[in-house]
C-alpha cells in the first residue's frame, strides 16, 4: 500500500487576503441585508470553508480584518494630501475616499454593529496639528475648532460615500457629475471659511 500523499498547506496570508476580497465583493454585489454567507466567500477566495473559521473565526472579524488591509491600502493615499492647506487637503480627502468608498461604507455597518475598534479618524494629533497650521497661517480662522470643523467635514464626506449612489439615484443625474458637484460644494465651504474673518471683520 502505497503512502498517502502529504496534503500541502495552504498559504496562510494569501488566504486571508482572498478571504478579506472575497467578502467585500460579496458586499458590493449583494448588498448589506442579504448579509455575508461566509459558505459564499469561501467559494469566492477558492478556498475550504473551514479557513474561514479557522483564520478569522467570525463573520465580523472578517469584516474587521478587511477593513484594516482597506485602511491600510488607501493610508498611503492620504499622504500627498497632508503638507496641502485646509481647502486642497479636504477635496483630496474627498477624491480619495471616492476611489476607497467601500471601506466608508463597511466601517459604518461595523459601528453599526457595535465594534468600537474602528477607528474614523486615524490620526486626530496630526489632523488636528494640520488645522492649527492652517490657522496660524491664516487659511481658517484663528478661533476655530479644530476637532468640530475636522469632524463636520469628514462626517458630510463619510456620509456622502454611504449614501452616494442612493442621492444620485433620488436626484437622477449620474454619479460622477453629483462627485463633481459635491467636491465644488465643499471647496468652497472650505475656502468660505478661510475669508470669514475678511467678511466679518
Amino acid at each position: 500500500m502505497s503512502p498517502q500523499p502529504r496534503t500541502r498547506q495552504p498559504d496562510r496570508p494569501a488566504t486571508e487576503s482572498a478571504l478579506q476580497r472575497a467578502a467585500l465583493l460579496l458586499l458590493e454585489r449583494n448588498g448589506v441585508l442579504a448579509g455575508l454567507n461566509l459558505r459564499q466567500v469561501a467559494e469566492e477566495a477558492g478556498v475550504n470553508r473551514g479557513l474561514v473559521y479557522h483564520y478569522f473565526g467570525s463573520r465580523r472579524d472578517l469584516l474587521r480584518a478587511a477593513l484594516r488591509s482597506n485602511v491600510a491600502e488607501r493610508i498611503s493615499d492620504f499622504a500627498p494630501g497632508r503638507s496641502m492647506t485646509a481647502p486642497g487637503r479636504y477635496e483630496r480627502f474627498f477624491r480619495t475616499m471616492l476611489t476607497h468608498r467601500q471601506a466608508a461604507v463597511l466601517a459604518a455597518l461595523l459601528i453599526l454593529d457595535g465594534d468600537q475598534a474602528v477607528r474614523m479618524i486615524p490620526d486626530p494629533a496630526g489632523t488636528r496639528d494640520r488645522i492649527r497650521r492652517d490657522m496660524d497661517a491664516g487659511v481658517l480662522p484663528d478661533d476655530l475648532d479644530a476637532d468640530g470643523i475636522h469632524v463636520a467635514l469628514a462626517s458630510m464626506i463619510y456620509g456622502y460615500m454611504v449614501l452616494r449612489d442612493q442621492l444620485a439615484g433620488e436626484l437622477d443625474v449620474e454619479a460622477a457629475d453629483l462627485d463633481e458637484q459635491v467636491a465644488a460644494t465643499i471647496d468652497r465651504l472650505v475656502r468660505a471659511l478661510a475669508h470669514d474673518d475678511v467678511s466679518n471683520g
